[in-house]
């Protein structure tokens, strides 16, 4: 039976053997979906030695993106322009590289939950892999502006460099600076750090400053009560029109995307969504 997995640290707390166990059932696939733990200092060893048992290809979780990326002999386009890799497959002629977290980002926010970003004004908090994963993705969705703060402004920088052709190509305005350093309002707000899997929240360091629009969309890449802080935080800013989103949309969608470059099939993201939504909120 061909095995996948998600490989991270941590990554007990993943939902993804359960998306793709349904998305299986869904499309008639026969398959295997596994935690992989990988230590910090062990994530080739650990990866090569699941694919040489038989492992068929692998989602790529925490703090792991940028190093899986090395791993591939080939990478798509999107993970090019990333720097970082979220799925691996483990290819006969050597393992292709994919990132399908933009993809899937940009699917929830556009299609689930109905809000198109063209034009808008964003802010991305947080500049490592998760960040790195979907700035081409938001960038092709053609907002006005796309803002990135990290806590180490060179790393915002180096990310809207490797970005900025790709940027000019879609007429998109790419700015960068410290956490301290938001200008203004704007209507999208993406907590892209790791903040909440600590219950830090909100990973600016002035919480009352306003910076999510009335009405504004605000995403923690996280799912779950890690993400409760940071959109509890988004409520208050952006008041009782505002758009929440935690992870869980973003991470079915990817889903799809590496189950369709595995499998070759692309199954119905829908009702999958609906029933871990349930699931997730009964355990809030």
């Amino acid at each position: 039976m061909d095995r996948y997995a998600v490989a991270g640290n941590p990554v007990a707390h993943s939902r993804s053997p359960d998306i793709h166990a349904a998305f299986a059932r869904e499309t008639g696939q026969v398959l295997t979906y596994e935690r992989l733990l990988c230590p910090l200092d062990a994530f080739e060893a650990t990866v090569r030695a699941f694919a040489a048992a038989g492992g068929r290809g692998c989602n790529v979780t925490v703090p792991f993106k940028f190093e899986a990326a090395s791993l591939a002999s080939r990478l798509t386009p999107r993970a090019t322009l990333a720097g970082a890799v979220n799925v691996l497959r483990f290819d006969a002629d050597g393992w292709l590289g994919d990132n399908t977290d933009g993809a899937g980002l940009v699917s929830d926010l556009q299609r689930n939950a109905g809000r198109p970003l063209a034009g808008l004004r964003m802010l991305l908090i947080g500049a490592g892999g998760a960040s790195a994963g979907v700035l081409g993705s938001l960038v092709a969705a053609r907002p006005a502006e796309i803002h990135i703060v990290n806590r180490s402004p060179d790393k915002a920088l180096a990310l809207v460099a490797s970005h900025q052709a790709f940027a000019d190509h879609h007429g998109v305005r790419l700015r960068s600076g410290g956490l301290d350093q938001t200008d203004g309002r704007y209507d999208v707000v993406i907590n892209g750090t790791s903040s909440s899997l600590s219950g830090a929240g909100l990973p600016l360091p002035q919480p009352d400053r306003l910076v999510l629009a009335a009405g504004g969309v605000a995403v923690d890449m996280m799912y779950g009560k890690p993400a409760q802080g940071f959109l509890r935080w988004a409520a208050d800013q952006g008041g009782p029109s505002a758009c929440l989103r935690d992870g869980l949309g973003m991470l079915v969608e990817q889903a799809v995307e590496s189950f369709e470059l595995w499998r070759g099939v692309r199954p119905d993201s829908a009702p999958v969504l609906a029933e871990l939504r349930r699931q997730v909120e009964a355990a809030c």
